[in-house]
């Protein structure tokens, strides 16, 4: 029998709890390859599935419990944390909230099988104010069914894991080098593609006091803030004058965007990953002054710098996108936004 499935047989269920713990706490390790060969065990009769699975669950649980908690009592530190460390800050973070916003807790299930959202969830749960109860349940319902997925496919296919256990074991140590390089290569790849991003448009960013320099100064800077819709609900106050669209709202309405002012976008998400993106494709449609904000919404309250609140789950109106529209800033234009939200009540 393969040394690895030895030691599993000997340290089974440790293993199993440590690997799912490990993994949901945000390591890039695997716990697959581990559950896989659990399976392949119970389908020699070598290991208690039960015990096994048990095992991988309540390693789950529990480090989903301790993100959930960090993510009651320090709310959006985390996610940012959580957001600089992850090789998909833009896209990892969004889709996960996203999952949240359209599924609710039903979501937290659906996120255990997606690589990259099963540790953001979590955090964003206990952030949102789900109670502790119904985490659990639908927390516990995801991790049993994340470990029985996969013990039960390692039971299916038990003949077909020993042999390719078999073929890396006659290879030695050298496949498994093999597979730690390409692990490697993917993540520097993933680096070295999330740098040039940022780098692309590191020389046009704005800082937010020269931001709000130029509202002082009565310049007409339009701001757009790109946050998501779960992120509007939990802080609804936004930059003075700032329009809320979401990202799929300016790829489809880039032509309502004015091409003669200074374009302003702003995040939450650290390195303003967001709002670089959303430049680059704006270039792209012929937009050149686009800008964006360094430090994003949480460098602006930093400053205590004026905010004021949005509708929540509402978008800019067409007619504040337009060329004709009152400069952003201006009483005028406060009054005018005021009344449309009102109406829109």
């Amino acid at each position: 029998m393969n040394e690895t499935l030895e030691f599993l047989v000997r340290h089974g269920p440790t293993v199993l709890f440590t690997a799912v713990f490990v993994e949901q706490m945000g390591f890039p390790l695997p716990a697959v390859p581990w559950l896989l060969a659990a399976g392949a065990l119970a389908a020699a009769g070598k290991m208690n599935w039960p015990v096994a699975l048990a095992a991988a669950t309540i390693g789950s649980l529990l480090a989903d419990l301790a993100w959930f908690y960090l993510g009651r009592h320090r709310g959006q530190r985390v996610l940012s944390l959580l957001c600089r460390i992850s090789l998909e800050p833009d896209s990892c973070v969004r889709r996960t909230e996203n999952i949240f916003t359209r599924y609710g807790m039903p979501g937290v299930v659906a996120a255990k099988f997606i690589p990259g959202l099963s540790t953001l969830v979590p955090p964003l749960a206990g952030n949102a104010g789900v109670s502790t109860s119904r985490f659990i349940l639908f927390d516990g319902v995801g991790s049993l069914l994340y470990g029985g997925c996969f013990i039960l496919l390692g039971v299916l296919f038990s003949r077909q894991l020993e042999q390719i256990l078999g073929v890396l074991s006659n290879l030695g140590y050298g496949a498994l080098g093999v597979l730690f390089g390409l692990a490697a290569l993917y993540i520097g790849l993933k680096y070295f593609q999330r740098r040039r991003l940022l780098s692309e448009l590191r020389m046009a960013r704005i800082t937010v006091d020269e931001l709000y320099q130029k509202q002082e100064a009565g310049e007409d800077p339009f701001v757009l803030d790109l946050r998501s819709q779960l992120e509007i609900k939990q802080s609804p106050l936004r930059i003075r004058g700032a329009l809320h669209m979401t990202m799929d709202e300016v790829h489809l309405r880039h032509q309502d965007i004015p091409r003669d002012r200074d374009i302003i976008l702003y995040c939450s998400c650290p390195n303003e990953v967001s709002s670089a993106r959303v430049a680059l494709q704006l270039h792209r449609k012929g937009i050149s002054r686009v800008r964006p904000l360094l430090g994003g919404i949480d460098v602006w309250r930093e400053r205590n710098y004026p905010m004021e609140p949005g509708v929540i789950g509402g978008t800019a109106p067409k007619f504040l996108l337009t060329k004709s529209a009152a400069p952003l800033g201006t009483p005028a234009d406060r009054n005018a936004e005021s009344q449309t939200d009102q109406n829109a009540r």
